[in-house]
Formats: C-alpha cells, structure tokens, sequence
C-alpha cells in the first residue's frame, strides 16, 4: 500500500490534513466520499512540503505499544492527557517518537482533539486514531486504549509466531541458493579446466553440465543484474491498480499459501472490526477502518463494498457472502453473532477460529515444504557432483 496526503472537511466545516494509506488517489477519494467527506484533494506521500512530507520512517509497533501502555496508566492514575504527554516525552528515548508526541502536544494546545493531533502525523495507523475518537465521544479513553493495546498484543504475538515458523525453511532456501550459485560458477568451471587439459571424451551429461557451468560464470553478473531490475519493476507495478490487483490475485490462487493468506487476512480484519466496535464505533465506519488495513486489494475491495451495503441497510453477513471473499464458517459465525446481539464476541471468536486455523496450516506447508527442499537439494547437487565425477571414474578404469 502508498501513502497519500489528504485535505478534508466534516460536515460542521472542520478542515483536516494528514497521511492516508490506500492503493490509489481514487481509492482513498472515494472512501472518503463515502464517509460524508469534502474531499480538497488527495495527492501521494512526498508531494507536500512541511510535517506531512518529512515523516516517512515507518513508527516501531512496540515502542508504539510501550508509549500506549504507559498513558494508559496514566490516564488511570487520574493525570490529565496533556500532561501525561508531557512526562512521557521526557522519557521517551526513540527519537521519532519523542517528536510525534511534541506535534501532538503542539496540536492539543491549540485546541485540535487528541484523535486529530495523531492523525495528523502521517505515520499513525488509522485504527489508533480511530480507537481514540471514539474514546472521546464516548468519555472511555481507559476502555478503547485497553482494547486497543490487547488488540495490538495479540497481533504482533501471531506475526512472531508466523515469522518464527518461516526462519527455518527462508534459510534453507537461502543456502540451498548460495550452494547452487557457487557449485555452477566456481566447481564446474575448474573442472572444466581439468577436463580440456586431459582431452578425454566426456559422457553427455558431463558436456551438458559443464556448458551449464562455464555460461553461469560468464553471464552470472547480467542474470543478476536483471533479476534486480525485474524485482524493481515488480515492486512498482504492484503499487499500481492493476498490477497490484493481478499479484494479489495469483497470491490468493496458489496451493496452500493462498488459502493461509486468505484466512490471515480474515483473522486480520475480524480482530480489528470487534476492537472498533466494542470501542463504540458504528459498524460501516468500523468496516472502512479494518478494511482499509488490509494487505490485499480483493479483500480491501469486498469489505468496502460489503459496507455500502451495510449503509444501504443490509446485515453484515450478508453483505459479505456476497461479494464471496469470506469463508463461509466465517460468514455463518457472523450472522449468528448479529442475530444473537453479540457481533463483536462473535468476531473475536472468528478471529480466533482462523489464527489458530492459519498456524496449524503453516505448520503442516513447513513441515512438507522443508523435507522436499531437502530432497531436491540432495537429488540435484548428487547429480552435478556424479558428472562431474564420473570421467575421473571412466579414465581410472581404462
């Protein structure tokens, strides 16, 4: 996703200005349009000068948290917002951070909401500011920034569960590459070598394997450099609508991965949904917020969908069984959950469901994944180490 700046007004007037993640200048216009919006313009990160356009390092999810959970507990203790800023800027040693926080204290002193004063800072995700304007209109700040921190506790305890579970099959990959690379442009080109000095005649597989080898080392620096270009030119066309459309696509398509991904995305969004929610924010701008995070533009796409249909008066589940993105477990939890008054249980149970559902899945593609790299491995570097070796074992007999 990029990053675009944004200049709005709400319907009492109030202009605002700050950083909108999205996949388009259009994406992001019309989701605005759809909130009641007036919408100036929508431009992407770097354009604007000043605050919006220097601040482009992303913030660090713990430090955020750490700052969070030490507010809350001022807040708790009964000290006033704006000074519970003030010694937290003091103690705070991340430098990006400490800045952020004396922009929002800037800001609150001249009168803007708390909520607005983070939003403003570009790199603040959305659900954050979200979950703080609903704490000011509903008086409980101490109740949507304890939701917001157990929210953000379990999120990042399921990422390091996923990263943990890919180390070992990224570095297995990574040195079976490595081998690869220095058997075909170092070990085949010096056998090579001894071959033509003893102008024996080679076996066919041996001619093919040396030719393989001796074009490696020759043009290895070209393959490398446009595999360089290839991955940059990829990285920008999936920042565009239809490029990010078509990998996002063939991502949801493959074998196994997809379907993780899928359920990733959908653990993502329900966890994110029943925080807004149970902070008091109404159900299609809670959609919009959750949505709008999302890292795949078919699920991104469905969700906002899905809400208009909601505005228009429809029921939840119904709205996303039929753009057939969800899973249909999922689809069913959620209707019973509006049915029975209790949507944002429901959704954490569904968020549950999947994460859980999305670890064994991993676990078991790991656990077939690993044993096969292993196996290729072995078949393919006994093959080029036999022919190679194999004129060294015909010249002994003869």
């Amino acid at each position: 996703m990029a990053e675009f700046a944004v200049k709005i007004a709400d319907e009492r007037g109030r202009v605002q200005e700050h950083v909108e993640q999205g996949y388009s200048e259009a994406e992001v216009r019309d989701r605005f349009v759809q909130q009641g919006y007036l919408v100036y313009w929508v431009k992407p990160q770097g354009v604007l000068s000043g605050g919006l356009s220097r601040r482009r390092r992303k913030l660090k999810q713990a430090t955020f948290l750490v700052f969070n959970q030490q507010f809350l507990t001022l807040i708790r203790a009964g000290m006033p917002i704006l000074g519970s800023i003030e010694l937290l800027i003091k103690r705070q040693k991340d430098a990006q951070l400490r800045q952020i926080l004396e922009n929002v204290r800037d800001r609150v002193k001249g009168g803007e909401l708390l909520s607005e004063a983070f939003a403003a800072q570009g790199v603040i995700p959305k659900i954050y500011t979200t979950t703080l304007m609903a704490g000011e209109k509903s008086g409980n700040m101490d109740e949507v920034l304890t939701r917001y921190i157990s929210f953000q506790r379990l999120a990042m305890t399921f990422r390091k569960k996923l990263f943990v579970s890919l180390i070992y099959p990224t570095l297995l990959v990574s040195v079976v590459m490595i081998m690869v690379t220095f058997l075909f442009t170092y070990v085949v080109p010096k056998f090579a070598e001894l071959f033509n000095s003893l102008d024996a005649k080679l076996p066919a597989i041996t001619v093919f394997m040396l030719a393989v080898g001796q074009n490696a080392q020759k043009y290895a620096p070209f393959v490398l450099i446009g595999l360089v270009i290839l991955g940059f030119v990829l990285w920008r066309w999936k920042d565009t609508e239809s490029g990010g459309d078509r990998i996002d696509r063939i991502i949801l398509s493959l074998p196994m991965l997809g379907e993780i991904r899928l359920k990733h995305q959908v653990a993502s969004f329900s966890r994110m949904l029943s925080t807004l929610l149970q902070g008091g924010l109404p159900l299609v701008p809670a959609m919009e917020t959750a949505g709008s995070s999302m890292s795949s533009r078919r699920i991104l796409k469905g969700v906002m969908r899905a809400g208009i249909r909601v505005r228009e008066g429809q029921g939840l589940a119904g709205s996303l069984e039929e753009q057939k993105i969800f899973p249909e477990l999922a689809v069913e939890m959620i209707e019973v959950g509006e049915s029975t008054g209790a949507l944002p249980a429901m959704l954490n149970s569904v968020a549950e469901f999947y994460e859980e559902d999305v670890q064994t899945a991993l676990g078991a593609t790991m656990a077939l994944i690993e044993p096969l790299i292993l196996v290729i491995m072995a078949v393919f570097v006994g093959g080029v180490l036999i022919s190679l070796y194999l004129p060294i074992f015909t010249l002994g007999v003869h």
